[in-house]
């Protein structure tokens, strides 16, 4: 192990690392946006966008992120849409995500009793007031497990971002590869920036879970 090199680089990871994780979260933060109005769509059963969302999540989750970013980058451009490689970065893995996110929040939605939807009606709440105050919080706690592991697994997909020539993490250990053949302290250095992204996460999420556990949603 070359230690002079990993500490001559280690600030090109620091670098690679954060633009990893700005692009990442805002991917996410999309995707959880997309994902919410799609679960609301499925759980309310609304007739037209129930089909639309149904065909997205399918081509979604059954196409490899790297294809799609392929599509964004090279076919956009074609019909007049110029995208840079960082828009192309947030779009895909919030295209990815979305539909991730989606099955997350229709599942904790449809654990809910149905009857606490028609109880809250019966009170004299909307449908939106039910939906917030009532559903949503409950629902939340369910999806908390699915939540984190698909954010976890959005960050760690950033990983295929160096196809569209976007200089991530992996971007800078194939380039420190190729031009040193330093592959071992190359690697060292990705796994342990990922390592440095995606623990405090996993950590953060196991007590958020813990934290929401009530009633009949946990122990």
């Amino acid at each position: 192990m070359n230690w002079d090199f990993i500490w001559k680089y280690l600030p090109l990871y620091e670098k690679a690392a954060l633009l990893t994780v700005r692009i990442g979260w805002a991917g996410i933060a999309l995707a959880i946006i997309i994902g919410i109005l799609c679960a609301i769509v499925l759980y309310f059963r609304i007739a037209v966008l129930r089909r639309i969302v149904s065909v997205y999540i399918e081509i979604s989750r059954n196409t490899p992120l790297l294809i799609q970013l392929f599509f964004i980058y090279y076919a956009l451009p074609k019909v007049g849409i110029p995208i840079t490689p960082e828009v192309c970065g947030v779009a895909g893995l919030a295209f990815l995500g979305g539909s991730y996110m989606a099955e997350a929040f229709r599942s904790g939605l449809e654990a809910i009793e149905p009857i606490q939807m028609e109880s809250a009606l019966s009170l004299g709440l909307e449908k939106s007031q039910a939906l917030r105050y009532v559903i949503m919080p409950q629902a939340v706690s369910v999806s908390v497990p699915a939540f984190v592991a698909n954010v976890i697994f959005l960050l760690k997909e950033t990983s295929v971002f160096s196809a569209v020539s976007l200089m991530d993490l992996m971007f800078t250990a194939k380039d420190l590869i190729g031009l040193y053949y330093k592959t071992t302290e190359s690697l060292f250095l990705l796994v342990v920036f990922y390592l440095i992204i995606l623990l405090p996460i996993s950590i953060l999420g196991s007590i958020l879970e813990r934290r929401l556990r009530h009633a009949g949603f946990g122990s």
